[in-house]
């Protein structure tokens, strides 16, 4: 193989492939009132597509080198030991509540009727892999401001059958993880954090995402970083590592990397349930499993983003402050958001709540700024128990879900996210504030 040729083909694809970038892809302003302005978007340059074709040009195609690239450099960003690719944030939260469930856990493993906090003000792949893996999740209410759950009720809603806790940091703002945290040690429960849409938040100094048993992470284009597709999971815990891995990969008892044999020595020295004796360890299968490998292209992408992070991080922090501080005279009609006490969140959004005595309701507001080329978003299912999804469906509900289902009649939220420029954020602001005075 004619190496020195193939170097010199690479460097002029690569140099064609920023060449394109910059005719087709090179970022246009935002003009307020005339171009959409959207609550997310993919921020890339030419170093995302030349890894792209970097990735392509191995035709690998599925997890490689950049996936092991990728899954090295996020333990060290996080501070973490082991993290798991897998193909989205929702297939993620699917990895985690089904490793619970594996006997592998002993007397701790998740049984079919087991129940599981959370809460109903979620996104639906928060709360899907509870009722997928026949556990019965128990809605505890969320304060209105932070948007999480009400920390001080989440004892008084454990029965006898609770055996996790799964909850996201909603819309970048961290739970109360000391409470948290305190009450899954008093009764030795798993904690799963759903960080898809905190990657760089805070508690007490120490990045979300690294506190509970799991934790889940989204690279959908929406999110802080992008994959086009695909997700992660964190562990410290190396057992878990392997389970998840398990379930990812066809449920296989194997955990060899792809393309490689024998990495525990005793391939054919293996007995496993009623197999033979030395049945091929690749083929035993110890989980009901699936495939939700990430490909290497995809990897590919994250890896230039991950060195982007932490200027994404920012720019969301900044964009948030620069949309509380045009609308803090706002709060008439509105209830501002807030960060949880302790926390520095890097943000996903910016909610607003239409107070009760408002002139106007949620709907007249979101169509307004939507007829002004303003996007919006909900806070995800609102109430996922209001959806014909959750008919007929087995769950808990601990006391009242109020804040709840205020939540879903008058909560709305726009972008914060590090495309968004400065006269985007001002015009989005100075519609706002039209709006209100009329």
């Amino acid at each position: 193989m004619d190496n020195k040729r193939i170097d010199i083909l690479k460097a002029e694809i690569f140099d064609k492939v920023k060449e394109y970038y910059d005719l087709v892809h090179q970022s246009k302003e935002l003009i307020p009132g005339e171009s959409y302005i959207p609550y997310a978007g993919r921020v890339f340059d030419e170093k995302e597509l030349v890894s792209l074709v970097d990735a392509s040009l191995d035709f690998w195609l599925t997890a490689g080198r950049f996936a092991k690239q990728f899954e090295k450099e996020f333990v060290q960003f996080l501070g973490v030991k082991h993290c798991l690719l897998t193909n989205s944030g929702s297939s993620a939260n699917l990895l985690a509540i089904s490793a619970l469930t594996s006997p592998k856990l002993g007397e701790r493993r998740l049984k079919p009727g087991d129940e599981v906090i959370t809460t109903a003000c979620a996104f639906p792949t928060t709360v899907n892999p509870i009722i997928q893996n026949n556990l019965v999740p128990v809605f505890v209410d969320v304060d209105i401001g932070t948007y999480n759950i009400l920390a001080d009720k989440i004892e008084a809603a454990l029965s006898e059958k609770t055996k996790a806790i799964f909850l996201a940091h909603t819309l970048g703002n961290p739970f109360d993880l000391d409470k948290v945290m305190k009450i899954a040690r008093k009764y030795n429960l798993w904690v799963i954090e759903d960080n898809c849409d905190a990657l760089g938040s805070k508690y007490k100094g120490q990045y979300t995402g690294t506190f509970g048993h799991i934790a889940t992470f989204s690279f959908y284009p929406p999110h802080h970083i992008t994959m086009g597709e695909g997700g992660a999971l964190v562990t410290n815990d190396t057992q878990l590592k392997r389970i998840i891995g398990s379930f990812r990969d066809w449920g296989r008892d194997c955990w060899c990397e792809s393309g490689k044999d024998n990495t525990c020595g005793n391939r054919f020295q293996w007995q496993l349930g009623d197999l033979p004796e030395g049945y091929d360890h690749k083929y035993i299968y110890s989980h009901i499993g699936y495939n939700l490998k990430v490909t290497d292209m995809q990897a590919a992408v994250g890896v230039a983003q991950l060195k982007k992070l932490s200027d994404f991080v920012e720019a969301r922090k900044k964009n948030w402050k620069t949309l509380y501080n045009g609308l803090e005279k706002c709060v008439d009609y509105f209830i501002l958001p807030e960060a949880t006490r302790n926390s520095e969140p890097s943000w996903f959004g910016f909610l607003l709540t239409v107070k009760e005595n408002a002139p106007f309701s949620k709907n007249d507001i979101v169509s307004y700024l939507e007829d002004n080329k303003i996007a919006t978003r909900m806070l995800f299912a609102g109430n996922i128990i209001r959806h014909p999804s959750f008919e007929n469906l087995k769950y808990r509900i601990h006391d009242n879900l109020n804040n709840t289902d205020f939540i879903m009649n008058n909560t709305f939220w726009v972008g914060v996210y590090p495309g968004m420029t400065s006269n985007a954020l001002k015009y989005v602001i100075k519609k706002i504030k039209t709006f209100r005075g009329q």
